[in-house]
């Protein structure tokens, strides 16, 4: 049976308008709470509790001699800073040793090369965890820094919050020239939107290792890493989409509370670090894959159908009127989130960026699956 021409521009406008309501359901539903909540107003507590920030390295020294200062420098009254120099080969030792002397908080546990065992983060997490002494346990990364003195600060008025279990952070990257920096920092941030906004939303499903919190007690109690221990990455991510409730989980949009990463230099590093988040993505909830699969499947299908029927020139003031729509709605919400995650440099380019992202995350997707597991080591 062949449909008519005008049958067939009903049908295209109709899965056109149908692309714009998931997309809707999607900014106006979760990307827009996370970009218009407004940071919890700052209390004076009156109780601090002791507090201990885990990190893992791995051949990271000149990283650690140039932000792990930022993190022991930290104004908080009581805190230790755990670090696992995870098999190291290079002078990060060393350097370890010397800033121990400078500051009798910080803590170092080893983990010895073994040429017969290879290992996931997740033993260097772990051995951080049991090392640490406090029952609520900060994470984040050796290429890492607090974005002010008052990060610790924030991470535990987050927690007091009615005594949550998981506290999500944001881990931005520093700005540097060049395309591939704005794009991965435009990710994060939209990302961000995603996992922020789904929390508020009731449905939280994942963290960032580089600005997380949890219970030293909950972890033990929810069986640490559990049927993820073998995943190369997922530390982070795996472990909140297992265990975070919407009862569970509390938030920190303050400026004060977001953490500062370098970002890959190159173009074979980013995929490298994509592959491996996607990776992880695999092993989610179903209900929550559904959902990530959703939105930038109906973003491609919607430029699709949008192309084709400017092309056919059918119903054109009213795919206009939709795509127009679709256009305010996105500008007025990103130009909220560039100002909400502290990215007002990739306020125009985010626009360009909207368009290029679910084709190139498809891309990687269908080019890791391919590749497979691979034997690679986390670092």
């Amino acid at each position: 049976m062949i449909l008519s021409t005008e049958t067939t521009h009903m049908v295209l406008l109709a899965l056109l308008f149908a692309m714009l309501l998931i997309q809707a359901w999607y900014w106006l539903g979760y990307y827009r709470r996370a970009v218009c909540a407004r940071p919890a107003e700052a209390t004076v507590q009156t109780y601090l509790p002791p507090l201990s920030v885990v990190i893992c390295a791995r051949n990271e020294a000149e990283n650690l001699e140039r932000f792990l200062p930022e993190v022991l420098k930290q104004d908080y009254p009581s805190f230790e800073v755990v670090v696992v120099n995870d098999c190291s080969e290079d002078n990060t030792f060393d350097v370890l040793g010397t800033l121990m002397k400078q500051y009798p908080h910080l803590k170092v546990s080893m983990i010895q090369k073994d040429p017969g065992f290879t290992h996931t983060k997740k033993l260097a997490m772990l051995i951080g965890i049991k090392a640490a002494k406090n029952e609520l346990l900060v994470f984040t990364d050796a290429d890492c820094k607090p974005a002010s003195p008052f990060w610790l600060r924030e991470v535990a008025t987050a927690e007091a919050r009615e005594k949550t279990d998981i506290v999500l952070g944001y881990g931005a990257y520093m700005p540097e020239p060049g395309l591939l920096n704005d794009y991965i920092r435009y990710e994060t941030m939209f990302t961000a939107m995603q996992y922020f906004g789904m929390a508020m939303a009731g449905v939280p499903y994942m963290g960032v290792g580089r600005n997380l919190a949890y219970r030293r007690s909950f972890f033990f109690e929810k069986g640490g890493f559990g049927p993820h221990n073998h995943i190369m990455s997922g530390d982070d991510d795996l472990f909140v989409n297992r265990n975070a409730t919407p009862d569970n989980c509390s938030l920190m949009l303050s400026h004060d509370s977001f953490t500062l990463s370098v970002a890959c230099q190159t173009t074979s590093e980013w995929i490298k670090q994509k592959r491996r988040h996607l990776t992880a993505a695999a092993w989610y909830k179903p209900a929550d894959k559904f959902k990530l699969f959703l939105e930038p499947f109906s973003r491609v299908s919607w430029y699709g159908l949008l192309i084709a029927m400017l092309i056919m020139t059918a119903s054109w003031p009213v795919v206009l009127f939709l795509a127009l729509t679709r256009l305010v709605m996105r500008t007025l919400i990103l130009r909220k989130a560039v100002a909400t995650f502290n990215e007002r440099q990739l306020w125009f380019i985010s626009l360009f960026f909207d368009i290029l992202a679910p084709f190139l995350t498809a891309i990687l997707y269908l080019t890791t699956r391919k590749k497979g597991k691979g034997k690679e080591t986390w670092k």
